[in-house]
């Protein structure tokens, strides 16, 4: 959900309303999405990362001699 649309100003009139918006509330608390570690690795400086991009061209390349 992008931030701005919380910002609107929306009205809640009716007792029906009212129980409708605070299930969906409720339910949204509960239907988080699970935490799925990830393994990464920071780069630092410029030769990781130009051994990095190197790495990237490789693989990219093997995929497409891949193809033909």
């Amino acid at each position: 959900m992008a931030t701005s649309s919380i910002t609107k100003n929306f009205v809640i009139s009716e007792k029906k309303q009212v129980e409708m918006f605070i299930n969906a509330i409720e339910e949204s608390a509960q239907n988080r999405p699970a935490h799925i570690p990830v393994a990464a690795k920071e780069i630092k400086g410029e030769t990781e990362l130009r051994e990095m991009m190197r790495l990237r061209k490789l693989k990219t390349e093997e995929k497409e001699n891949a193809k033909r």
